[in-house]
């Protein structure tokens, strides 16, 4: 099956932010927190896309804050979907008491919006890269929960799941064998949008003054320090806020490609 061109342009633009994210202390021309130039000075040749309120190059501000901005968002993404699948699928498999006892969990702190929850829990936590992802990734654990469960509990009736626990299987067998390699397809699809919300709930924090802390920075801290450049007519302000809208088209487009490619389930096949 050809590769539709948007899935190309997806896959280059999203190695593109990784490899920069990946290889910010030897692409960036000056260090992220020094003052090289004067307050808001145009593009030049030594500095591309000119300086912020303070006389930091902004085009090594993007590239640090493209490190620490996907670093964060995918720590905590990865976190989310490795508590929130396996909670997901072992409510599945053991139903009962178990199943309603972690629903109702779920539901309790999906009624609350993470916004609020994450704000006051970072109002009393230390303002860390530790805390801020695991406090992203138990919030958005509960979305991921609610989709492996629901795909869990259609593979679980499933004949060779049936088989399984005929042949007297253990349940962490049945988990891992079974139910997680039919489930990767959704799983995988909701990866790619559960890490865009991250960039953007990343970015919301920081913006609210409750994120990245400097000397470290972010996109959505950029944009708030960046955000008075509007008054003076600095394009150059904008650039965080399009580097955010530039990596999540660039994920979705590679999601909806693998989506497309393994969509259906087809009643799967044994592990």
């Amino acid at each position: 099956m050809r590769m539709p061109l948007s899935a190309i342009i997806g896959l280059v633009l999203t190695g593109a932010f990784l490899f920069v994210g990946l290889f910010a202390q030897f692409i960036a021309p000056y260090p992220i927190d020094s003052a090289v130039g004067g307050v808001w000075e145009g593009p030049s040749a030594a500095y591309w896309l000119g300086t912020d309120t303070i006389g930091r190059d902004i085009v090594s501000r993007l590239i640090y804050g493209a490190q620490v901005t996907i670093f964060v968002a995918l720590a905590s993404s990865i976190l989310a979907f490795s508590l929130g699948s396996f909670l997901g699928f072992f409510a599945a498999v053991r139903g009962g008491w178990i199943d309603q006892t972690l629903s109702r969990i779920v539901d309790l702190v999906m009624a609350i919006p993470s916004l609020i929850v994450a704000l006051v829990m970072l109002s009393v936590l230390p303002l860390n890269l530790t805390v801020l992802i695991l406090v992203m990734g138990v919030l958005d654990s509960t979305r991921v929960f609610r989709l492996s469960r629901a795909v869990a509990m259609d593979i679980t009736v499933m004949d060779y799941v049936e088989a399984a626990k005929l042949r007297g299987e253990k349940q962490g067998w049945i988990i891992f064998r079974e139910i997680l390699p039919n489930a990767l397809s959704p799983l995988v699809a909701e990866f790619g949008l559960r890490f865009i919300f991250a960039v953007l709930f990343i970015s919301t924090l920081s913006f609210l003054g409750l994120g990245i802390q400097p000397p470290l920075t972010d996109w959505g801290g950029m944009v708030k320090e960046n955000k008075d450049g509007l008054i003076y007519g600095k394009a150059a302000a904008l650039m965080p806020a399009m580097a955010i809208a530039a990596l999540a088209i660039s994920v979705n487009l590679v999601a909806d490609w693998i989506l497309s490619r393994t969509s259906s389930l087809k009643g799967g096949r044994g592990g």
